[in-house]
């Protein structure tokens, strides 16, 4: 608990054994509810979380957004934070951004690793593909962020019953923040954070991922985009992963 609050973190996982040991091991003491999103993992992900004390669900469907539309609705915090299995993003931020969060009066906080402070912690073409696709954000949407690709995102848990992102795939970080700044509900920022080198094989395809999240910024500006199941009816589809 932090600041009389409770703290669920979301992590989605697909073959990310050895990066989920590390996050697990140094999740702060203030958390109060791990929930690993198994995404048809391979490997030892579910156990390795279920041995670091998290609440692991199985999500069959492959997909960075599949696996967020099962874990987000089972974590059960007043706030709810999202990091990733391989060590990329620092769990040990979540105090600060809530504080921010207080003290600015905001419902929703996405994560800004931009500007890098360790320009080794991402590839020079994620850098120049981040940059495009956050100018685009910017220039279809009208709103400045810093960083329309996070993936860490600190928010209350209010906020699922006003924002409902579906995208099955990467997209789906961009479609959360779209949600949130046009909720008139919400109210949305953005913290600055340090981002560090990925633990383990990348399951980003860089080109064609980011080709579709620019698709997908087009598609859903101009109302082309197929919606899916919201995140409330996928809520009763996650089951406990069962480890053996």
């Amino acid at each position: 608990m932090y600041r009389n609050l409770r703290v669920s973190v979301v992590i989605p996982c697909f073959n990310e054994e050895h990066g989920l040991r590390y996050v697990l091991e140094h999740m702060p003491a203030y958390v109060d509810e791990v929930v690993v999103v198994d995404n048809n993992s391979t490997d030892e992900t579910a156990r390795i979380g279920t041995e670091g004390g998290a609440h692991v669900i199985f999500e069959a469907r492959k997909g960075y957004g599949c696996a967020y539309q099962a874990g987000l609705p089972a974590a059960t915090g007043d706030i709810i934070a999202t990091v990733d299995g391989d060590g990329t993003y620092p769990a040990q931020a979540i105090a600060g951004i809530i504080d921010a969060m207080l003290a600015r009066k905001l419902d929703f906080v996405s994560a800004s690793r931009f500007p890098l402070r360790n320009p080794l912690a991402m590839r020079r073409r994620n850098q120049l593909g981040n940059k495009v696709l956050t100018y685009a954000f910017r220039l279809l949407y009208l709103r400045w962020v810093a960083d329309s690709q996070s993936g860490m995102w600190v928010f209350r848990r209010s906020c699922l019953q006003h924002i409902r992102p579906t995208h099955p795939g990467m997209a789906f970080s961009e479609e959360i923040k779209i949600e949130a700044l046009q909720a008139r509900a919400l109210r949305f920022g953005e913290v600055h954070i340090d981002y560090h080198e990925r633990i383990g094989e990348t399951k980003l395809f860089t080109w064609r991922d980011g080709w579709l999240n620019l698709l997908f910024l087009f598609e859903r500006r101009l109302g082309r985009v197929a919606r899916f199941a919201p995140l409330s009816a996928l809520a009763v589809e996650a089951e406990p992963h069962k480890v053996p």
